[in-house]
């Protein structure tokens, strides 16, 4: 391509065997691909001259001496040192990061909010609202809990973070994320994984946009061990998409921000800094379909515990306690006998944020609506609200579909402390705590009584 402005589309890999529709099946799988042939360089990770005149550069997930490490070698128009100038401080108010304690605020609750809504004009950084956060970012633990309203495409913005990765849940409209390494469409019952240092832009293809980030200060996502399960059901890795090699090569004023221990500078430039040509490694972007997440449940009597149903986990130092795990419930058959069917009443030292992509939860069916979020946070109970036990109670026990359902929960070993946002501007149900008030006392004492 010559040294004019390049249309805006990306040139994009031809589709080869074992892509479908400008993706690569796997999970962390040693991906090659090249957008122009003979870009990507074969027996050799950075030969004295690379073809077309690219620059060869290792983007680096992880320490070089960690086992298994995560690394992709790039090749692009220019150096990624030319895709940053001299930086200035800008504030997003409405991102935070971990620590962000307010004093004032009161974590300690169960809480829930209806869906928060979209009518400004907002970009992908200018529309992201943190609800908590946990842990410290300064030190690579924990996360943030996010809702994105996004009504307005990035237009020659570009961004990265360099404290996380970002779980991307989408409940509304659809976006497309040109990266560096390709380009992802997604659109509701789908998520997405952008990687710690990956630069994208987002645009709008259908909106409004809103939906659910889980920013993971920590290791990264991957799927869990199945343990006695083994091999097979839950999320598969062959359903996970990684994009094709794609490119521009635009010289257009530009812009690049940069999440940095939770603050945002921005760069100025003259080009795009989304000029990767070709790659190869097992550090890149993807892509998954939540509706081919095959969830395994109890098939005769009580209900498992909810990490039976966790799509992602990113691990902690601490064997069998996540820094993070992503659950999803989704539709499925309920059959277990003699049983309470929906989760059960506990205190769990993980603190659980949930979000509604559609449908009604069967521990809540009234008030949680899609687009919603509540958090129950370390050691305090929840559960049930009286309908629903009730229903659960009494209910005819034979074989049932949930129907009509999928939430999610966001995991932490670290309680989610509340922003201002959450606090006092999204729409908090005052009434939510009043959903147990109805439980009735059953106890007389009688044996045999249920």
């Amino acid at each position: 391509m010559n040294k004019q402005t390049a249309p805006r589309e990306m040139v994009r890999a031809a589709t080869t065997v074992g892509t479908h529709e400008g993706y690569m099946p796997g999970l962390g799988n040693d991906f090659e691909t090249e957008a122009l042939p003979g870009a990507l360089p074969q027996g050799m990770n950075s030969p004295q001259r690379c073809e077309y005149g690219l620059y060869a550069e290792q983007l680096s997930g992880t320490a070089f001496t960690q086992p298994g490490p995560e690394r992709t070698w790039c090749y692009r128009i220019r150096a990624s040192v030319q895709h940053t100038h001299r930086f200035k401080k800008i504030d997003l108010p409405y991102w935070k990061s971990a620590p962000c304690v307010d004093d004032e605020i009161i974590s300690l609750g169960q809480y829930r909010w209806n869906p928060v809504g979209t009518k400004d004009r907002l970009t992908w950084l200018t529309g992201m609202r943190t609800m908590t956060t946990a842990g410290d970012v300064n030190t690579q633990v924990g996360m943030a809990a996010h809702i994105y309203l996004v009504t307005q495409s990035m237009e020659d913005e570009y961004f990265y973070s360099a404290d996380s990765e970002l779980l991307v849940v989408p409940q509304e409209g659809r976006l497309r994320f040109y990266t560096e390494l390709g380009i992802i469409d997604l659109e509701p019952q789908e998520v997405a994984i952008l990687p710690r240092g990956l630069v994208y832009r987002v645009e709008v293809i259908e909106g409004p946009c809103r939906g659910f980030v889980c920013e993971n200060y920590g290791q990264k996502f991957d799927v869990p061990d199945r343990g006695p399960i083994g091999a097979n059901c839950l999320a598969n890795p062959r359903d996970f998409k990684t994009p094709v090699a794609a490119f521009e090569d635009r010289e257009v004023p530009s812009t690049v921000t940069v999440k940095w221990c939770g603050s945002f500078h921005e760069t100025k430039i003259g080009h795009s800094p989304l000029d990767i040509v070709a790659w190869h490694g097992n550090y890149a972007p993807c892509k998954y379909d939540l509706k081919t997440f095959c969830p395994v449940g109890a098939i005769l009597f009580d209900h498992p515990d909810p990490s039976i149903f966790t799509v992602l986990t990113a691990p902690s130092g601490t064997p069998g306690t996540a820094n993070i795990d992503f659950v999803l419930f989704r539709e499925r058959w309920m059959v277990a006998e003699d049983t309470f069917r929906p989760p059960w009443y506990h205190k769990n030292v993980m603190s659980e944020l949930m979000g509604n992509i559609y449908g009604i939860y069967d521990a809540k069916p009234e008030g949680f609506a899609p687009g919603g979020m509540s958090l129950h946070n370390m050691m305090l109970p929840h559960g049930p609200d009286r309908d629903a036990f009730e229903g659960a109670s009494y209910s005819n026990l034979g074989p049932n579909k949930l129907e009509n359902t999928m939430s999610f929960m966001f995991e932490t070993r670290f309680p989610q402390h509340l922003t201002p946002f959450a606090a006092t501007e999204a729409p908090l149900q005052d009434d939510y705590i009043d959903c147990w008030t109805s439980l009735e006392k059953k106890f007389d004492g009688t044996p045999g009584r249920k």
